[in-house]
């Protein structure tokens, strides 16, 4: 399988989950639980999260999110004077309902992770992140290792460990805000945003309960190499959205990464009825759109224009955009129930 590494190097969605997959082999697993230290649980909470134990000493006054989707969870969780920085915060643009929360919050990092001693000079008590990737120290980037050693524990999201990769899905994130529920000491506040988004989830279910499922295929292009996507959240995205996967993880092409290089030809004789693709920023968007439309005219999914975008970011494991993302897909794949 052939793995695509964009130039720009954009740490978000589906090309960066592609491109350091086997970073992650050694880093993660897929449990994430939360419980407090029987010894001391007015003091520390007990994580096992991507297959480490992790201990958060009381309740962090200076935390960093390592992505914007990471920062967002932390802004609608009140935490706003708790943050001691926001990481690749040129990724993705805060929704405007939380930026402002979040102007007096310093920024370390563009677009990549921050480096080693960006991250550490800011002396972080906890660092919440997407991926594992943020901390591989091959890039320059602190590693697990020296931010425990700095004080800090780390925490990644559910759908970011490795072993939960292949298998995650969309309500992963709701482990995610409980354990951040804990640890911060703001249950209530997670607790709504979970009822919110489960209510969200459901309105959608509610809506596609009785369509016919159209077969749709989610595609990643860049330049001409075409990827398919048959596995992990993404996946799940699809199936919450009423879609039936032309692509699985049943299928052997998926049975140890999540995406895989296909041949225009493979694709074009699957004759999906709609093309979901992620793309970083409009120019991708569009030079995706024109690949699709010009190399399969006669695909159902061109022909009924069903080519339906949707931001990296909001694949990414652990993000709000996994809720959104799922209504978007339905309302375009089944617009008359809604």
């Amino acid at each position: 399988m052939k793995i695509l590494l964009p130039a720009h190097r954009r740490v978000t969605g589906v090309v960066a989950s592609v491109a350091v997959g086997t970073l992650l082999l050694t880093a993660c697993g897929s449990s994430v639980t939360a419980q407090q230290s029987p010894d001391d649980a007015a003091d520390a909470t007990i994580l096992e999260n991507c297959d480490r134990e992790v201990v958060v000493d009381g309740v962090p006054e200076a935390a960093v999110g390592m992505h914007p989707a990471q920062t967002e969870l932390l802004l609608r969780l009140g935490l706003a004077d708790r943050l001691a920085g926001q990481a690749q915060a040129a990724a993705q643009a805060l929704p405007e309902d939380v930026a402002a929360s979040a102007e007096a919050v310093p920024v370390i990092g563009g677009i990549e992770p921050p480096s080693r001693e960006d991250l550490l000079a800011v002396r972080p008590d906890f660092v919440y992140s997407p991926t594992t990737y943020e901390f591989t120290a091959e890039q320059g980037f602190a590693s697990i290792d020296q931010l425990q050693q700095g004080g800090a524990a780390v925490y990644v999201a559910t759908g970011g460990c490795f072993e939960r990769r292949m298998t995650g899905e969309v309500t992963d994130l709701f482990a995610d805000l409980e354990n951040l529920g804990r640890i911060f000491d703001v249950p209530d506040e997670a607790a709504d945003l979970i009822a919110r988004s489960r209510t969200e989830l459901d309105e959608v279910a509610a809506a596609i309960a009785d369509v016919e499922p159209l077969r749709v295929a989610q595609v990643y292009v860049e330049g001409t190499t075409l990827q398919a996507i048959g596995a992990g959240i993404e996946y799940d995205i699809l199936r919450l959205a009423g879609a039936d996967n032309v692509y699985g993880p049943e299928q052997e092409a998926f049975s140890e990464f999540f995406a895989a290089t296909i041949t225009p030809e493979s694709l074009a004789a699957e004759q999906p009825d709609a093309l979901v693709f992620s793309a970083y920023d409009e120019d991708h968007k569009a030079a995706t759109r024109e690949y699709l439309t010009t190399t399969f005219p006669d695909l159902p999914a061109v022909r009924e224009d069903r080519l339906i975008a949707v931001s990296s970011a909001d694949v990414f494991p652990g993000t709000l955009g996994n809720i959104s993302v799922v209504r978007d897909i339905a309302e375009r794949l089944y617009p008359d129930v809604f």
